[in-house]
């Protein structure tokens, strides 16, 4: 699977938070601001979905837990997810470097 500039990059992050074990939606948009340093200020309305795309394709689970008397999602990555994150943490490496490469280039001469 290539990386796309959509909805592959915040699968990507989502992916690689749950990486470090499980979370619940609201603990994965704080932990994302912060490893961002702020540059992943993601709203709820982006990373729901995202999470629902990822359970639906089996890389996340996700169970119901009460807590404060509250009812929220706790979010897990799943075999096939560490699976797809070894994958595409390398196919980023490649885009990244590729990127880099753009960014650095000058007309007629490239670095």
């Amino acid at each position: 699977m290539k990386l796309s500039l959509k909805g592959s990059v915040l699968d990507l992050a989502l992916l690689s938070t749950l990486k470090g074990g499980g979370a619940h939606g609201y603990e994965l948009i704080a932990e994302l601001r912060k490893r961002s340093r702020g540059v992943l200020d993601l709203a709820q309305g982006t990373v729901y979905p995202a999470l629902h795309r990822l359970e639906k394709a089996g890389f996340v689970s996700s169970e119901w837990e009460r807590i404060s008397g509250r009812r929220t999602r706790h979010y897990t990555l799943t075999p096939k997810g560490r699976k797809e994150l070894a994958h595409w943490n390398a196919e980023w490496r490649k885009f990244s470097a590729g990127f880099d490469n753009v960014m650095q280039w000058r007309l007629g001469c490239p670095g």
